[in-house]
């Protein structure tokens, strides 16, 4: 049996970049800081950064490429992939990349700014700009014996 996974938590490094195949399949890349803390030898703290270049593919492209941006906290889950080639003045040039299978935005930062991952304000059913309000959780009434009634899931 054999495995190629990865998992990381990090920041972006840059804005996503969005492009499309001749076929017409969005990609998006992007890189992506991850931090190591470890104490030494000496009992000295020490810090590590690793950069990774993000793949993703398809509709989950175009999503990451609309709410990431430099800065913001992102959960990668996919796979190592290297892919070789050769540049303009005939070199092979090797890389490898991860290629995400799964992506999971970090918490949002309060005010906008850099990092933020949703847009601060959203258009209102008549066009008119309106500031985002916390989204309003269902409320799931509990039987008598404290468990939940099937027709009061969202689901």
């Amino acid at each position: 049996m054999n495995l190629n996974k990865v998992l990381l938590i990090g920041r972006l490094t840059a804005d996503p970049q969005l492009r499309a195949t001749p076929g017409g399949t969005q990609v998006a890349t992007f890189g992506l800081a991850t931090n190591r803390v470890w104490t030494d030898k000496n009992q000295q703290k020490q810090e590590a950064t690793e950069f990774h270049n993000i793949v993703v593919w398809g509709k989950q492209a175009e999503i990451a490429s609309k709410f990431l941006t430099k800065g913001s906290l992102a959960y990668i889950e996919g796979r190592l992939q290297t892919r070789s080639w050769d540049d303009k003045g005939g070199a092979r040039r090797k890389t490898t990349e991860i290629v995400a299978e799964r992506i999971q935005f970090g918490p949002r930062r309060q005010g906008g700014g850099e990092g933020a991952n949703f847009p601060p304000q959203t258009q209102g059913s008549g066009g008119e700009k309106k500031e985002n309000a916390p989204e309003e959780l269902p409320v799931i009434a509990m039987n008598d014996e404290g468990g939940i009634k099937s027709e009061d899931l969202p689901f």
